[in-house]
């Protein structure tokens, strides 16, 4: 099976921000600082010289140089283009109290509630407009084929893990989660080729699922990272990566927001997998459907 390739700095589908915001924990700490001011206002870091910029990140020009090197960019001019032009093509908050990821000191419920339905909706946005069509057709065929499949992750993505392997069940795949890394570690031994492993984590350096993923691929498993950041360590680890485009903020880490790009993706794959085969999909969904179906309660019955 041909390996998909590593995302290189100036592949970017989804827009400069998202690719950039990817590639913020694989910076410097100073050329962080400047992303963050890029990040969080690309039109006013459009309209700056280079000077102004490296004033308000604290930092030299020569820094502000290596971070567009660092992102991708020839240099500072083509950073400032790019910039404009992602400015200018940016959906603005229907909300006029809704600035950023972040919500302000003193914000009242009704803020709380418009900044985070704008940021989880664009969270799922951003992740469908980067995410690259041909790697997730290279992992659906991996899965199609595979005689089993396991789906790793801890925390939050622990949740995603285990709805993407309960998809994978439903319509007949033979498909694993363990949530205990002691048991996923013996079971990713017993892998071979063939077989596919799945690992999730938002920030790309959560080490028991890196662990895990790096046993399966010695056993000769294919492996798949599904992460936020695209040079995080578990994409050492994995010969397929797939990105979510979600920003985690202060009060909100390990938030909806991402777990709703994961699920973008899961989804994703799920009907892409389940497409291969309509009819054998359709039983099975019918079929574990009728199962479950006298377990739930008519609408006849109440409560005392």
């Amino acid at each position: 099976m041909a390996k998909s390739p590593k995302i290189s700095a100036s592949h970017e589908p989804g827009g400069l921000i998202v690719h950039i915001s990817g590639l913020l924990p694989s910076l410097s700490p100073a050329e962080q600082r400047v992303a963050r001011l890029v990040v969080s206002d690309p039109a006013d870091a459009a309209r700056r010289t280079i000077t102004d910029l490296a004033t308000a990140a604290e930092t030299s020009e020569a820094t502000v140089i290596r971070f567009c090197r660092s992102v991708g960019m020839d240099g500072y001019p083509q950073l400032r283009i790019r910039l404009a032009a992602e400015a200018a093509r940016r959906v603005e908050p229907p909300d006029a109290r809704v600035v950023g990821g972040d919500i302000p000191p003193g914000a009242d419920l009704a803020q709380i509630i418009a900044t985070i339905a704008f940021n989880d909706a664009r969270a799922v946005e951003e992740t469908a407009e980067q995410l690259d069509p041909a790697v997730c057709e290279q992992v659906v065929e991996a899965i199609v084929g595979a005689g089993r499949i396991e789906v790793y992750g801890a925390g939050a993505s622990g949740f995603v893990a285990s709805d993407f392997q309960q998809k994978l069940h439903r319509i007949g795949r033979m498909a694993f989660y363990f949530p205990d890394v002691h048991t996923a570690l013996t079971s990713a031994a017993l892998l071979a080729k063939g077989d596919v492993a799945v690992g999730i984590s938002h920030s790309g350096t959560t080490a028991d699922v890196i662990e895990v993923l790096e046993q399966a691929r010695a056993r000769g498993a294919s492996t798949v990272a599904l992460t936020n950041f695209p040079r995080s360590p578990i994409t050492d680890v994995a010969d397929f990566v797939l990105t979510t485009a979600a920003r985690e903020t202060t009060y909100r880490s390990g938030a909806m927001a991402s777990r709703l790009a994961q699920l973008t993706v899961v989804d994703c794959l799920f009907v892409g997998v389940a497409a291969r085969n309509r009819a054998r999909a359709r039983r099975a969904l019918e079929v574990t459907a009728d199962a479950v179906r006298t377990r739930r309660v008519g609408p006849g019955r109440r409560r005392g």
